[in-house]
């Protein structure tokens, strides 16, 4: 066990929330009554809101619910990494999936231009990211060293497929050691995104907080408190989806996925989300020199398939070196916090109608930052104009 800072917080709040626009939210309703709509919309997340803005654009009357705050799981509480392209590197999924990869990779792309565009350059950052092979800093090992030597390798070839595909690449070569650099990807803070398409949709939809769903059937959703009735419902929720939904058991998987944050003041490392060692350590830096640092799940596989968010010591103690290693220093970390994901054993992100009228969205692998906005568009397609999804999507 790592001799982690008695200062720290163990709370788990995410340290995107000391953010003063998202501290001044100031929430939405509980659902305490029976209500009517045309569709229902299950969590208020990425993937959630961008169905409720298509369905709405569309006409439709929409009510959106959520167990906690807008984004108070996984959508608020990731790296903020805006990355094209699917979980899988893309030489590796072209491999295995085929050209409808590529096809997921463009669709990120302009997903991205839609939320830069909604959201302007307060909220989307074009900064581009940067994959490094290994971590910076020098190898704490031969093992180490050779892992790095063997992933610069993947780099090169995951460069020549981009550039096969007309997709923008550099080769980086900096501070932080040697890698990619992708100039069409973004940073954010998950939380203000959120937010700010939630304070869009308001008034155009019903939107509730902290109305947690207790069932979902065809043609009914029903909360704590109140209950939707509505021939479509769309369940856009990554983590612990099938416990919203106990059919999906065998489909997808809960992991939890853990993060810091430090104390401002780091000297400026980061230009943009840096992520390294196969893209399992990752880190984003603010302008005030607060890192937000995740990572190490694969490490601690075991213990990491679980429904529980709250950090652990060990996880903690190894995202903590790493943050070390991205600021080229020691740090003063001040939030730790965790959330949850789902997975597929295949990488391909769910778009399922799961019962008569219900469509379940979610197990993003990880990557739901611009994947659930997509999946959110095949899902209003597949409602409303029984369009099959997309061969990237699990169905």
């Amino acid at each position: 066990m790592t001799n982690l800072r008695s200062d720290t917080q163990w709370d788990s709040v995410s340290a995107w929330d000391d953010d003063p626009v998202v501290a001044s939210w100031n929430g939405l309703p509980v659902l305490e009554q029976n209500v009517t709509a045309d569709v229902c919309v299950v969590g208020l997340g990425g993937s959630g809101l961008a169905a409720i803005g298509a369905l709405v654009e569309r006409g439709l009357q929409v009510v959106g619910v959520d167990a906690g705050r807008v984004a108070a799981g996984a959508a608020g509480r990731n790296g903020g990494f805006l990355l094209g392209g699917p979980a899988t590197f893309l030489h590796s999924s072209l491999s295995t999936w085929g050209t409808s990869s590529v096809d997921l990779y463009r669709a990120t792309l302009l997903e991205l231009d839609r939320l830069a565009e909604m959201l302007g350059p307060e909220v989307i950052a074009r900064t581009g990211s940067i994959r490094l092979a290994g971590l910076p800093g020098e190898p704490a090992d031969d093992a180490e060293a050779a892992d790095r030597v063997a992933e610069l390798a993947d780099c090169a070839a995951l460069a020549k497929v981009l550039r096969d595909n007309d997709i923008a690449v550099e080769e980086y070569d900096g501070e932080l050691g040697r890698g990619l650099f992708l100039p069409d990807d973004a940073a954010m803070n998950p939380s203000r995104r959120a937010l700010g398409l939630a304070s869009l949709l308001r008034g155009r939809a019903g939107l509730y907080e902290y109305s947690a769903v207790t069932s979902v059937k065809s043609g009914r959703v029903t909360t704590e408190h109140g209950s939707v009735s509505a021939p479509v419902v769309i369940v856009a929720v990554d983590g612990k989806l099938e416990q919203v939904l106990p059919d999906l058991q065998g489909r997808v998987r809960t992991a939890r996925l853990q993060m810091l944050g430090t104390a401002p003041g780091l000297p400026e490392r980061l230009p943009c989300p840096v992520y390294g060692r196969w893209g399992y350590d990752y880190a984003q830096q603010a302008k005030d020199g607060r890192l937000f640092v995740g990572g190490g799940r694969d490490r601690f596989v075991d213990t990491e398939w679980t429904f529980d968010t709250s950090p652990t010591p060990d996880v903690q103690g190894y995202i903590e070196r790493v943050a070390e290693r991205m600021a080229g220093k020691p740090v003063d970390v001040v939030r730790r916090w965790g959330a949850s994901v789902s997975y597929t054993t295949d990488g391909r992100p769910l778009c399922s109608e799961v019962l008569p009228g219900v469509i379940a969205i979610g197990a993003y692998n990880g990557t739901g930052n611009l994947v659930g906005p997509v999946a959110a568009r095949a899902a209003v397609a597949l409602a409303l104009d029984s369009t099959a999804p997309p061969e990237y999507f699990s169905a």
